[in-house]
């Protein structure tokens, strides 16, 4: 992973924003809330953001498609804006010490694509057939920095396919530098772990849809990805993930 200091070579505060990621029964959930605690930010558990349409889906076994989950990544993004906003301005309000600031996601992200639309990136362009983000983002946006380069747009995942901007924002948005921490392991426990949790709505045996559409995020040239297994311990876990941001200059 590229070292990025900060001015003068110094280790910033911030913002920045965690997603755990992996497919599902990676313990996503639990690394998320050992990283909250760790570094005092928040949790956001991407899953209480579905919207109805969605858990239905999943809860019927029927895996969802990349027009189901624009909106929904849309959403998570923006609430992760919306609370380093929230940051922000208390740290003015208070005129004290720099704190770190940012925000911890739990998220399967996937693809790319989708990882991109948590970086805040612009939503690429859509095929001429209107089948809507099953391309990938453009060279141009795939090889681009993590730092945010824009916000979603501030409507509703409900009244919008897309929660992407056509025009910039009046104010900007702040720059949060985006880091995946991403979840491995081997299939077989991955199986034993889901069997393991009854009445979530994801589907055992939707495991195998989730394999096939992963794009591990170590082989794809992305920046800011921190690999961890599903063996090591939750707190072994959360000393990688801080070590790996470290390296990219803020400090955890």
């Amino acid at each position: 992973m590229t070292s990025i200091l900060g001015e003068q070579g110094k280790r910033t505060k911030g913002p920045v924003c965690i997603v755990v990621m992996g497919v599902s029964g990676t313990g996503k959930s639990t690394l998320g809330t050992a990283l909250s605690q760790s570094l005092s930010l928040p949790y956001i558990e991407g899953d209480d953001l579905h919207p109805p349409s969605n858990i239905a889906k999943m809860s019927a076994g029927v895996p969802l498609d990349d027009e189901d989950r624009e909106p929904w990544l849309g959403l998570i993004r923006q609430t992760v804006v919306q609370k380093v906003e929230e940051q922000i301005q208390a740290q003015e309000e208070r005129n004290g010490e720099e704190t770190l600031k940012g925000v911890i996601v739990g998220c399967s992200s996937l693809k790319r694509y989708y990882r991109d639309i948590l970086r805040g990136l612009p939503a690429p362009p859509k095929p001429e057939n209107g089948d809507a983000g099953h391309s990938p983002p453009p060279e141009s946006l795939r090889n681009a920095s993590p730092a945010t380069l824009s916000s979603p747009a501030s409507s509703s995942a409900s009244s919008s396919p897309s929660l992407h901007p056509t025009n910039p924002p009046s104010s900007p948005a702040p720059q949060i530098r985006t880091f995946f921490a991403f979840i491995s392991g081997p299939p077989s426990l991955l199986y034993a772990r889901m069997e393991a949790r009854p009445g979530h709505f994801m589907k055992a045996s939707m495991l195998d849809s989730q394999l096939a559409v992963l794009e591990d995020p170590t082989t794809t040239g992305e920046e800011g990805v921190i690999r961890v297994s599903i063996e090591d311990e939750t707190g072994v876990q959360v000393e990688k993930v801080r070590e790996g941001v470290r390296v990219s200059g803020v400090e955890v």
